[in-house]
C-alpha cells in the first residue's frame, strides 16, 4: 500500500511541480543514477583488484615474476615503474643512487594507484552531503506554492491542504532516498580501498627488495622462458 501511494504521488508531483521542481526532482534521479553507477563500477574494480592481489603476492616469491602478473593491472604497473626506474638509471650519464632512483620510480607508480582507487569516491561524499538539502530545497519551494495558491483561494481547509504540502515534502523522502544510499556506499567503498591500498603498498615494498637485488623476471616471447632481467644487474666498479 506505501509504495502504491508512493509512485503514484512522483508522477502527480512531477504534473503539478512548476520548472523549480521538475529541475529539482531530476536532479535527485542524476545524483540516484551517479550513485549506484559509482558503486556497481567500484565494486567490480575492488573485486578485481582484491583477486589480482593474491597473484601479486604469490609472484613475488623469491624472484619477482612478472609472467604472473595481468598487464591491465596495477600490480604490473607498479613493478613495470621500478624497471623502468632502473634502466633510467643504467643508461644515465651520471652518477645517481640506485636505490633512491627506483624507490622515486615505485612511489610515484603506488601514488597514481593509490589514487586510481579513490576515484568516484568523491562523487559519493558530494552525493550524500548534498541530496537531502537538494530535497529540503523541493519541499520549501512545494510548500511556498501551496501556502501561495491558499492565499489566493481564501480557503485552508485540510483537504485544499493535505494534498499539495503532501506532495511536497516527498521533496524530502527522495533526498534522503538518494543520501543513505550514497553514505552506505563510500564508507563501505572507502573501507574497501584501504585494504586493497594495503595490498599495493605490501607489493611495493615486497617488489623493491628483488627489484633492487636484480631478482626479477620480466615476460618472455612466446615460445621463451623467462630469465632474470641483465638490465638489473648492479653496477660493477
Amino acid at each position: 500500500m506505501i509504495s502504491q501511494e508512493f509512485s503514484t504521488s512522483l508522477p502527480e508531483l512531477w504534473a503539478q511541480g512548476d520548472v523549480v521542481a521538475r529541475a529539482t526532482l531530476a536532479l535527485l534521479l542524476l545524483m540516484s543514477v551517479t550513485s549506484w553507477t559509482v558503486l556497481v563500477v567500484k565494486l567490480v574494480e575492488q573485486v578485481r583488484l582484491l583477486r589480482q592481489s593474491r597473484q601479486a603476492m604469490a609472484a613475488l616469491g623469491n624472484c619477482l615474476s612478472l609472467e604472473a602478473l595481468p598487464e591491465d593491472g596495477l600490480f604490473f604497473a607498479i613493478a613495470q615503474s621500478g624497471l623502468e626506474a632502473l634502466r633510467r638509471h643504467d643508461g644515465a650519464t651520471i652518477e645517481l643512487d640506485r636505490n633512491a632512483m627506483l624507490s622515486l620510480g615505485l612511489n610515484r607508480a603506488l601514488a597514481r594507484s593509490l589514487g586510481r582507487l579513490q576515484g568516484g569516491l568523491a562523487a559519493l561524499a558530494t552525493i550524500a552531503s548534498t541530496a537531502p538539502f537538494v530535497g529540503l530545497f523541493g519541499t520549501v519551494w512545494g510548500i511556498h506554492h501551496a501556502l501561495t495558491a491558499i492565499g489566493r483561494s481564501g480557503q485552508a481547509a485540510i483537504d485544499k491542504v493535505a494534498g499539495p504540502v503532501g506532495e511536497a515534502l516527498v521533496m524530502t523522502a527522495l533526498g534522503l532516498a538518494v543520501a543513505v544510499p550514497a553514505v552506505l556506499a563510500y564508507n563501505w567503498l572507502n573501507r574497501r580501498n584501504k585494504i586493497a591500498g594495503d595490498s599495493l603498498r605490501d607489493f611495493t615494498a615486497g617488489a623493491h627488495v628483488l627489484l633492487l637485488a636484480g631478482r626479477v623476471s620480466e615476460r618472455a616471447e612466446p615460445g621463451q622462458r623467462p630469465a632474470v632481467a641483465p638490465v638489473l644487474a648492479s653496477r660493477t666498479a
